[in-house]
Formats: structure tokens, sequence, C-alpha cells
């Protein structure tokens, strides 16, 4: 029987983000360009750095939150059978959102019984932005949110609705009909417009959504809104996740405290480039859409853009963005204006939070990986030869094995097809030089190495010696589990 692939946590290769068009991308793209100084060629010079610096402590960012709750319970939202990640990390304490209302409830897209509908509700002036997947087939949800955040410049969002179990992909005509019957339908309750709702799915590709699932409950889960409920939506869009994944932070704008909250969902078919998942951040900052834009894009290639688990993508990758104006502060135009510099930092923590999350959450996995080119010719080579490692599947499966084989990470540099000094090249397992100059090192010490790949965290280094390009690429090991959730997604 040929089985359907599915989205949002599941199986497909890798291309690049896209932003919402017209409108808003061209004044974002605009914006860009003029912010020479000081974020985008700060950005580009040391992003990436600041990333990997915080890595450390943004791994870790739920766990050493004196507030976090305690780790999640076997058993959660997920596929049921499913054990915990050995690498997962507590929920931290979320507390309420200023202009932010939250509620779940069953929908019933899986047999089983558990939450797979979330809304949320959004104060009137909301600004809101989306990055999205490029993936050729693409989705109704996908679609709707680019096209309608066109449409109103991503000025007054109102409301967001996010269904697990279907994710309404190569559903043509259908599925777009689907999509609008539920954003009218909010849109009525709500009293806004059907463009100021923004929509989302996840779970098997080429299933119509039944929209009247939805529809049917929102009178019911709409009065269950209430403004402490981020951890239950964290559950509620999980698939084969296996612990719910969020992330908080404050900021300082002009002297006012401003929140930034977010949660995501994803555990396989996770790659860079707009890695295959769902997140959704709120910040009760007061800042332009326009600007919003250009922040969130910039963002994604330090953040999202630099973890993956198997190197496919999905048809359904959403991260959007809301600001809802409600802290007080100063509303904010430009994205670079220097009263934004601690939310910039804020921001950018919050999502790398996410994302190192989806990789700790992969599908079987029970390593977490950071792997770091230096020497590369460029950034962007750095990042392919990276992304090259991280992905190959006898690297991987070394991991697995905590087998430190390090000709095959000298294997996966040569075929990432980049411009590499072969007798320069050097590989490190933490500390550990395996090889040096092109050739094993002189100090490698099997035993060593050996003990070094048991530990559940580890980093791999390597320098190809060309020039001064670096890139950090985070990811997991490649397990038997892996194989076994897959094998049966659909039953």
């Amino acid at each position: 029987m040929t089985k359907t692939p599915k989205a949002s946590g599941k199986k497909i290769a890798v291309k690049a983000q896209e932003t919402a068009s017209g409108p808003v991308e061209r004044a974002g793209a605009a914006i860009e360009r003029a912010l020479v100084d000081p974020l985008t060629s700060a950005l580009k010079r040391a992003g990436l750095r600041r990333a990997q610096k915080n890595a450390g402590e943004t791994t870790s960012a739920a766990s050493a939150t004196p507030a976090a709750a305690s780790k999640p319970a076997s058993g959660g939202a997920g596929k049921p059978g499913l054990a915990i990640s050995p690498l997962a990390v507590p929920f931290p304490k979320i507390p309420p959102i200023a202009g932010v209302e939250i509620a779940t409830g069953r929908a019933g897209f899986y047999k089983h019984e558990r939450e797979d509908l979330l809304l949320m509700r959004f104060a009137e002036g909301t600004s809101a932005a989306g990055v999205f997947t490029r993936h050729g087939v693409g989705s109704a949800p996908v679609d709707w949110c680019k096209r309608q955040l066109a449409a109103s410049g991503g000025a007054d969002v109102r409301a967001l609705v996010v269904n697990a179990g279907c994710a309404n992909s190569f559903t043509g005509k259908p599925g777009a009909d689907a999509v609008r019957r539920v954003a009218t339908a909010v849109g009525k309750r709500f009293d806004c417009r059907q463009r100021d709702v923004m929509m989302a799915s996840t779970g098997v590709i080429g299933v119509i959504l039944d929209d009247s699932k939805i529809t049917a409950r929102l009178p019911e889960v709409e009065t269950r809104l209430t403004a402490d409920a981020w951890a239950q939506a964290g559950r509620a869009i999980m698939t084969t996740d296996t612990f719910p994944k969020g992330s908080y932070a404050t900021a300082m704008i002009d002297g006012v405290e401003v929140k930034i909250a977010g949660i995501a969902k994803g555990s396989g078919m996770i790659a860079p480039d707009m890695a295959t998942m769902l997140a959704f951040v709120a910040t009760d900052a007061a800042i332009a859409p326009a600007a919003l834009q250009t922040l969130v894009s910039l963002y994604t290639r330090t953040t999202f853009n630099c973890v993956t688990v198997d190197g496919d993508r999905s048809t359904n990758d959403t991260l959007l963005l809301f600001a809802t104006g409600q802290s007080g502060a100063p509303k904010i135009s430009r994205p670079g204006d220097k009263r934004l510099a601690d939310f910039r930092d804020k921001l950018e923590h919050v999502l790398l939070d996410l994302a190192l999350q989806l990789v700790r959450d992969g599908e079987g996995a029970t390593k977490f990986v950071k792997i770091t080119v230096n020497g590369a010719e460029s950034p962007a080579s750095a990042r392919k030869i990276a992304r090259t490692i991280a992905e190959s599947p006898l690297v991987k499966t070394a991991f697995a094995g905590e087998d430190a084989n390090w000709g095959r990470i000298v294997m996966a540099v040569g075929r990432a097809d980049e411009p590499v000094a072969r007798e320069k090249i050097s590989v490190k397992f933490g500390d550990l030089y395996a090889a040096r100059d092109g050739l094993i090192s002189a100090e490698y010490d099997e035993a060593k190495m050996s003990a070094y790949v048991k530990n559940q965290e580890f980093e791999v280094s390597v320098d190809v010696g060309v020039g001064k390009g670096s890139a950090t690429v985070w990811t997991c090991d490649l397990t038997k589990q892996y194989v076994a959730i897959n094998g049966d997604y659909r039953s």
C-alpha cells in the first residue's frame, strides 16, 4: 500500500524559507536593504556567532528558568506509545502576554483522546509577520497566510487557528475552501475580516481538512479563552513530538519591559532553511508590521535555518510572529532602531531556543550534536558543508552507535561539493583531534574518542582550510526508532 507522507513533523527535502509575498515582503526587503547599520551588517558579521556563543545556555533555557515546570509526563498529547525523548527539556513557565488569549480543544482529527485544536485571539491593532516553507507542493493554510498577510500588510491580525492531525496539503480547491470557511467562521465570532485570521495545520498530507470539525467546536473553545494557557497550546499542536516546546524572555524597549513567548512543534522532517515545523511567537511590544517582518526573516536564518533532524522538509512550515502593542512601550517602526537592541537579542534567543528543542525531540533521537565548520570559502559554503555532515545517514548512525567514526565526517565534507584544502582538513570531537592537516592526528586516542561520544550531547568541529567562513548546524542521531516511527506513521 502506498503511504501518504505527512507534514510539519515528518519527511520531505530541503529548500529555503519564504516570507509573505506582496507589500509586506517588498516593504521588509526595502527596510532590510536600508539597514546597513546597525542591524543587517551586524547580523551578517555576528548573528550566527552570537547564536553559537549562546547555544549552551539557550539549549537549557527552559530547565534553567527558576519557575520552570516539571519535566513532561509520559503519554503526552503526541502519538500514543512514544517515550519522552531523553533530550527533553521542561516547558517553561510562561506568564500571560497582554493582548493574547488562548484556548485549546478536541476537534477529533485523531482517533485517540487528545486536544488537537488551538485558537488564539489577539487585541485590535496587532501586527503580524510570517516566514513559510518554499516547498514545491505547499499547503492550503500556508497559501492562505501568505495571501492574507500580503493583502493586509500584516496590520490588525486578530486570530490564529491551528489544527493537528491533518496537514490539508495537496488538497487543491477543496482544501483551500475549507481554510476559507474556518476563517469566515472565526471572523464572524471575533467581529473581524477573513484576512485577519491566520491558519496553520500539521499532520497527514493528501487529506482534505474537515472544517466542520473545527467550526462545530468554535463556540465551546471560545468560552475557554484565557491569557494563561501556553502549555496547553504547546501540547495541542504536537504530532509525533514527545514533549511540548516553549520559550519565554523579557526585554527592555526605551525603559519599558516587554515580554516574548513562543511555542513550536516538530520532531521529524526537520531541515535547515525553514525547518519543518510550526512555531508561533507573540510579544506585547508595539512594532510596525514591516519592521516585524524584517526581524523574523533575519533571525530565522540563525535559528530555525540552522537545525536538521533528517534532511527532509515539509509542505506546511510556518513561523508567525505577533506584536500586540499592549505593553505600553513606544511603537517602533524601524527594525534598526537602537531602542530595539535588547528586543532583537531576546527575540533571537527565543527563536533559537525553540529551534534547538526541535532537534532535542528528533524522532528516535538519543544524541544532541553541534556541528561547526570553520575555514570555509564563505559562510554559505561552511553552512552547506555543516549541513551535509549533519544530514549524512552514515554520520548520524555512527553517532547513534556511539562510534567516533571521523572517516565518515571526512566523507561528508568531500561530498558537499564545496572548496576544501584536503591537506589542511582537521576534525575534532570536542577538544580531541581525530584528524589534523589532512591526516589522522598524532595525538589520536580511540578510547578517549569513544568515551566522549557516549555523552548525550557533544560537539564536532571541522576546519577545511580555505578561508574564514564558518557556520554551525545542530542535529541529532539516526536510530532504529526513527524507522519505527515513520514506518507506521498512519497506522
